[in-house]
């Protein structure tokens, strides 16, 4: 089965969507955190700064594993896939009391 070309990019930005709201949560959770001070918030924010040189640095050998030939929509989906694990990771994580 095929999807349409309308249908990927609404899917995707679907995906965005969602995503953006996972993350948005994220960033609260950290900033509630980091409010705290201390050694908590020195190691949050020390491993936030590490998390997002890791996933930019890692997002190009994703994108060039399929080849030059992939369309927008199929490198934009990678792109989410790629930065929505550790998105939901990190929720996870700050959400646990």
């Amino acid at each position: 089965m095929t999807h349409s070309p309308a249908a990927s990019w609404t899917r995707l930005a679907f995906d965005s969507w969602a995503l953006s709201m996972e993350a948005s949560c994220v960033v609260w959770l950290r900033g509630m955190r980091m409010m705290g001070g201390g050694a908590i918030a020195t190691r949050e924010a020390e491993r936030m700064v590490a998390e997002k040189v890791e996933a930019g640095l890692g997002l190009w050998p994703v994108l060039t594993r399929g080849g030059f030939n992939q369309s927008p929509q199929e490198l934009g989906a990678l792109t989410l896939r790629h930065y929505a694990g550790p998105v939901r990771a990190n929720r996870r994580r700050l959400s646990r009391v």
